[in-house]
């Protein structure tokens, strides 16, 4: 049986529609409906808010679109990894790959998880967070992190019985979704109160942090950097995994074609809703009242405004399909990454076996249990911060890869190859160093929290390939 699950091979069943999907589905989780909240504390204004969100898109598109060249030239499970393996070296894909383990994608798995229990608390209201099971020493346990929990298991079953299964929960929950929040925003724009938007968009390019108590704190030239970075954290988070088909590109009937497309079509669908529905925040809440949103559920907030009273359970379903979504995606993906490390003998050895379903199953089981133990930890909030920090990272490093591939491969086959070329991935560099630098400069702590889980990664590569030399030598008896 396991020499049968080790030959076994992905199967390409995924079309362009259920890689838009997967895209659109892993990118909008929670993020959309609260982190507008901390957006607008940071820079206090409408039109800074719908900034924040274009400027993302904008670093998101260009990414995607930079992407693409990669895509073609490596079309196989990996994604990422595999690009700056091929662009740099092992160890610089291997941290990569340790981090998107550690924090990146079982983090951001954690944290929908536990998003999609506190909405579920709407309508059962025993699965509160603040449902307190039982206490273990100073780890409260509660309700939602159990039913975070069975969902994240759930999800990995089902995504180990073959990734047809996956894809069809990933195609109908996404375009669940989508339909939901076009409908959110259609609902909204009818509902719109003159006073409040003539309010808010006076005076809306003044950027200044907006506190909980209606003060206004007067940023200088410095700190007003820092607060765009600070603010960016959050749509950045929102708008992450969009790279995710890269992950899954060895199961795409048409890898090097279909996954750049899939990239450029799930970005502009998400990053149009996202700046949409922030302008529906701003047209029936006032300013104020998105800052103080009770535990910054802003579209809760939004909803009671737009459909009376039963808005708060609209808002809870939406989030509940959002977020079921969003991790069925995020599950589905990641453990393709970790297979292909193990193929490389950089990861755990059987993790780079498929079993008869041609899916990483002992990957998708790591996963899971990482992404639990996170659930379980109640720190996802602050992993999350660290996230957007790590994960620019390694973007830029991704997007100057292709400059050092052109370099080193001038003559390989690109089916695609990025817009704009050298404008667009250079401009984005630049962006993602900057937004680095002034988070690093602004928001230290998190900083420096991704920075050391990145670095541990080093003694664990070093390791792990003087294990891998040291099993070659025993088997040619060196």
């Amino acid at each position: 049986m396991a020499k049968n699950a080790s030959q076994t091979k992905m199967k390409h069943e995924l079309s362009l529609l259920d890689g838009t999907m997967l895209v659109s589905g892993s990118m909008i989780g929670s993020g959309i409906f609260i982190v507008s909240a901390d957006i607008t504390r940071n820079v206090g204004s409408a039109g800074w808010l719908i900034a924040i969100w274009l400027i993302t898109g904008f670093m998101t598109l260009t990414a995607a679109l930079s992407y693409g060249e990669l895509s073609g030239m490596f079309p196989k499970a990996g994604g990422q990894y595999v690009y700056l393996k091929e662009a740099y070296n092992k160890l610089t894909a291997f941290l990569y790959g340790w981090s998107f383990f550690a924090v990146i994608q079982t983090g951001t798995i954690a944290a929908v998880g536990v998003a999609f229990s506190k909405f579920t608390a709407y309508l059962i209201p025993s699965f509160s967070e603040d449902n307190i099971l039982f206490q273990v020493g100073f780890l409260k346990i509660s309700a939602a992190q159990i039913v975070s929990i069975i969902l994240i298991i759930c999800l990995t079953y089902v995504n180990t019985r073959g990734v047809k299964g996956g894809k069809l929960i990933q195609t109908v929950f996404t375009l669940t979704k989508l339909i939901s929040l076009f409908g959110l925003i259609i609902f909204g724009l009818f509902a719109f109160k003159a006073d409040i938007w003539h309010s808010n968009w006076t005076n809306a390019w003044d950027l200044h942090n907006l506190n909980k108590d209606g003060s206004i704190t007067t940023l200088t030239t410095g700190t007003a950097l820092g607060a765009i970075a600070a603010a960016m954290v959050g749509s950045i988070f929102s708008s992450d995994a969009w790279n995710s088909v890269t992950f899954v590109a060895g199961e795409m009937k048409n890898p090097k074609r279909d996954v750049a497309l899939s990239m450029m079509w799930g970005t502009i669908i998400v990053t149009f809703i996202y700046v949409m529905a922030n302008v529906v925040y701003t047209g029936v809440l006032s300013l104020h009242d998105i800052t103080i949103a009770d535990k910054d559920r802003v579209a809760v907030a939004a909803s009671h405004v737009i459909f009376g009273n039963w808005g708060t359970y609209v808002i809870a379903v939406m989030i509940m399909i959002s977020t079921f979504g969003c991790n069925n995606g995020l599950i589905l993906s990641g453990a393709r990454v970790y297979y292909t490390m193990a193929k490389d003998g950089v990861f755990f050895k059987q993790t780079g076996t498929l079993n008869k379903f041609g899916v990483p199953q002992f990957g998708l089981w790591i996963q899971c249990v990482v992404a639990s133990l996170l659930c379980l930890s109640g720190r996802y909030g602050d992993l999350l911060d660290m996230i957007s920090f790590v994960v620019v990272i390694f973007y830029v490093l991704t997007i100057l890869g292709i400059f050092i591939l052109r370099a080193k491969r001038p003559n390989a086959e690109r089916p695609y190859k990025a817009i704009a070329y050298p404008i667009l991935p250079a401009l984005y560099i630049v962006m993602g160093i900057a937004f680095c630098v002034l988070l690093f400069a602004y928001k230290r702590d998190f900083a420096l929290y991704g920075l050391v889980i990145v670095l541990i990664g080093v003694p664990i590569y070093y390791i792990s390939q003087r294990n891998v030399k040291q099993q070659d030598e025993a088997l040619t008896g060196n």
